[in-house]
């Protein structure tokens, strides 16, 4: 396995930030580790990139221990964003890669090329504090890949983009996974989550409670999810017989029925009274899967079949 993580542990003052967490990560695919904020997932990171050292349970790159080189093979973009304000962009890309063990003559090459494929060519000699909040986060973006690492770490990677830019480094970061990269993020929102992941491990309260394919665990929930376009009030759609939750969002509505509902049945209903757009029954979005795991009371979580495996 290219990364794992066996039984880790790892507590400040009393309270159990990560709590027995198994992980297993194969190499060439995207990992998502999602859940919500405070569930444990930054602190995962960082013990990951030894930051951070567990109190028990072991990492493994490559099948053995961490070797003191190993964040020479490591692209890390943490949460906390920090830069050399008065430096300028080639200056800071080529300082950062000369941590990494990279030459500065290999570098310089590169440096042009990457800056006009995030929109910064025209900033190369600029300080950093010349750029804006997000124009800041792509050049640290760069700097985090430009080595040439088999494993990316992205912590929060979006956050503060714009969509457009987003889309940008979700198409680097696809580019990057055809190359054979490994890439490990962690977010809190499951559309991101969703359009890149292969593979995804949920956290909540520090544990681990959800953990496979992203494929695979959305078939697992079943196809009792219906999403629907409607005009009209649809409050009422949410007493009618069959309908568990109902997720409202600005232009549709998402539906999870309950296992004894009759689809059929319940599209004449609401037609009855509403005009309906559309009406589809599909897996549930990796939004609701989220919503119900992370409801789960997590003294269950220590039962057997606690923790579901895809």
């Amino acid at each position: 396995m290219f990364l794992s993580l066996k039984n880790v542990r790892k507590e400040f003052d009393g309270k159990v930030a990560v709590d027995d967490l198994c992980l297993e990560i194969p190499r060439g695919i995207i990992y998502g580790i999602i859940g919500p904020n405070g569930a444990g997932k930054t602190t995962t990171i960082r013990m990951i990139m030894d930051i951070t050292a567990p109190d028990s349970g072991s990492i493994m790159f490559e099948g053995q221990p961490r070797r003191p080189d190993f964040k020479n093979h490591v692209g890390y973009l943490p949460e906390e964003r920090g830069l050399y304000k008065k430096m300028t962009l080639h200056e800071i890309i080529i300082y950062l890669s000369e941590l990494k063990g990279m030459s500065p003559a290999k570098t310089r090459p590169q440096i042009d090329p990457w800056l006009e494929r995030v929109g910064l060519a025209d900033y190369g000699q600029k300080k950093v504090e010349e750029l804006s909040k997000g124009m800041q986060q792509k050049l640290q973006f760069v700097t985090t890949i430009i080595h040439d690492p088999d494993l990316i770490v992205l912590d929060e990677l979006f956050s503060g983009l714009d969509p457009l830019n987003m889309e940008l480094i979700k198409d680097i970061i696809l580019d990057l996974k055809r190359a054979g990269k490994t890439v490990l993020f962690s977010t809190h929102v499951m559309e991101q989550a969703e359009k890149l992941c292969d593979n995804i491990c949920m956290i909540s309260n520090g544990k681990k409670v959800l953990d496979g394919r992203l494929a695979d665990v959305r078939a697992q929930f079943g196809k009792n999810s219906v999403q629907l376009e409607i005009d009209g009030d649809g409050h009422f759609i949410r007493s009618l017989p069959g309908v568990g939750d109902v997720s409202e969002f600005s232009n549709y509505l998402e539906l999870q029925l309950l296992d004894n509902a009759d689809s059929n049945a319940l599209l004449i209903a609401i037609a009855q009274k509403v005009t309906v757009r559309r009406f589809d029954i599909v897996e549930p979005s990796l939004y609701d899967i989220f919503i119900d795991m992370a409801k789960i009371d997590p003294s269950e979580l220590d039962k057997p079949g606690g923790e579901r495996h895809v």
